[in-house]
């Protein structure tokens, strides 16, 4: 622990101030967003008579509820990124969602069925109001030309995904033993600390709002609107890409709960399913810097010289990784229950997809976006990790009419599909981004 604690001291010391400050925000803010995510759908499908009791929905419902919940959480990123862009600033609209998020998660913690309904909503406008403008303002760090953008938007990427491991270790732990509302109550307090490193740390995004009203004004030019059409479509292929990866919140974190022997003799314990949810962010922290290390090689030697390439592979690689939930599904309909190491393998698989997609997108996006417009196309880019998320729901519901060998199978065949399209039409994209294509 000391040597990683110095290593991101070593890591911040480089960069610029307000770097830290976000880092601890969006782990803070993640951990509460991730840690409820965890239990949510569990709560939900948990019979009401039970000793842990929850709203005692079948399984299609709450995939269906959690589908919608989660693509109007990125949805509403459009018209908190204009917000943003147009009205309140970035450290305000981050300021104002992380108090909403506040209010939202903790009104979870309460047990009545009209309070959570109600947390859901504070969240959902919470993280539209935040999470374009923090992504945003981790870009306004450095300038287009500094060497050290892309390595702060991995530092950032990492804060996410310790927040993302811790949440589903604790407050999963915490919701299927102690109680869902305890553990919703724990997310909650991790976004009152996450606000709290905001609020000490604003003072270093001050320089955002004397420029603003000279950049408001500039007309984009034919180069600006042909990265901006870049970004869309980028954008819009990694539908396909959330479609699959947030079944880990859905389908594949029940399919843990009920199909999975968690079961460890030796020590008489049996694994809570949330904490499945862990392995994730766990590789991404463990495996992010050599995966790093391995594009730079492949860009030495000109093998991989795009963001577009990495996205597409990405979403092959991760698609690839639901082969070993086909496997566990014929294990399962064989002996009852299938093995954990089959979940163990499939995460493993859209942990590397993911590492290729997710932060070059971001990245990119502040690289090829006019000032003026950045949290604004930020927005669109996470409304298409909304609807992503709504197909998500709208599969793993139609899993339980199909049966999940061929939803899973299914996903492996579209996603393969899907990244070879781009990587044929790959230079007509290209010319689209005029130069900049890292």
């Amino acid at each position: 622990m000391p040597n990683i604690v110095n290593s991101l001291s070593n890591l911040f010391s480089s960069h610029p101030k307000g770097l830290f400050t976000l880092f601890f925000t969006e782990l803070w803010e993640r951990f509460s967003y991730y840690g409820m995510r965890a239990i949510l759908v569990l709560y939900i499908i948990s019979e009401q008579d039970s000793i842990n009791s929850g709203l005692g929905w079948s399984n299609s419902q709450a995939i269906t509820l959690y589908g919608w919940y989660t693509a109007l959480v990125y949805l509403l990123c459009v018209p908190g990124g204009w917000l943003a862009d147009k009205y309140i600033t970035h450290k305000n609209a981050v300021l104002y969602g992380g108090w909403l998020l506040c209010l939202g998660h903790l009104l979870l913690a309460i047990k009545y069925t009209h309070f959570f309904f109600l947390g859901l909503l504070f969240i959902i406008i919470g993280v539209g109001l935040l999470k374009p403008s923090i992504s945003t303002l981790v870009g306004s760090l450095y300038k287009e030309t500094d060497i050290r953008r892309d390595q702060g938007f991995t530092i950032f990427y990492i804060g996410i995904n310790l927040g993302a491991f811790f949440a589903s270790i604790l407050v999963g732990f915490v919701g299927e033993v102690y109680g869902w509302h305890y553990g919703f109550s724990l997310a909650g307090f991790g976004m009152i600390v996450g606000q709290i490193f905001f609020i000490r740390g604003k003072k270093h995004f001050q320089i955002e709002s004397k420029h603003r009203s000279a950049i408001e004004r500039k007309n984009l030019t034919k180069i600006q609107i042909d990265r901006i059409k870049l970004i869309i479509i980028a954008s819009f292929i990694l539908i396909i890409f959330w479609a699959a990866f947030e079944q880990a919140g859905g389908l594949l974190n029940i399919y843990a709960y009920e199909k999975t022997n968690r079961f460890l003799d030796f020590i008489n314990f049996e694994i809570p399913a949330s904490w499945f949810q862990s392995i994730n962010p766990l590789m991404i922290i463990i495996f992010g810097y050599f995966i790093s290390l391995i594009w730079l090689k492949l860009e030495a030697k000109n093998y991989i010289n795009s963001s577009i390439l990495k996205i597409a592979i990405g979403i092959m690689i991760m698609g690839s990784g639901f082969i070993f939930m086909f496997f566990a599904s014929i294990e399962a309909d064989t002996y009852g229950k299938s093995s954990m190491y089959w979940l163990v393998l499939a995460y493993s698989l859209i942990t590397i997809g993911e590492l290729c997609a997710s932060p070059v997108i971001l990245s990119y996006i502040t690289k090829l976006s006019p000032k003026q417009k950045v949290s604004s196309i930020m927005g669109i880019y996470f409304a298409t990790i909304g609807l992503g998320n709504k197909l998500a729901g709208t599969i793993g519901v139609y899993s339980q009419q199909l049966g999940e060998k061929k939803v899973f199978l299914g996903i492996t065949l579209i996603c393969i599909i899907a990244g070879l399209t781009v990587i044929i039409f790959h230079n007509k994209l290209k010319k689209l981004a005029h130069g900049r294509l890292n």
